[in-house]
């Protein structure tokens, strides 16, 4: 049985702020290629949650790099 992500405001505002800017610097093949990884790391933690390492920052929160400038978020309920 998989988890299910469930997305805060905050979360989704900076979703759309993120794929607005890559939008305006980046081709569309581009970031469809972010989206598709994006979509890939949320099927691994929907179905292994623990698979990414806790957060040095905040212990509550567990982080996947998606690439050397953005990484992913979450908390596992």
């Amino acid at each position: 049985m998989g988890y299910k992500v469930f997305w805060t405001d905050e979360a989704v505002l900076n979703l759309e702020e993120i794929i607005a800017y890559l939008t305006s610097k980046w081709s569309q093949k581009e970031v469809e290629h972010f989206k598709h990884k994006l979509s890939k790391h949320l099927d691994l933690i929907c179905s292994n949650p623990l698979l990414f390492p806790v957060s040095e920052v905040q212990p509550r929160l567990r982080k996947a790099v998606l690439s050397k400038q953005t990484s992913v978020f979450y908390e596992v309920k």
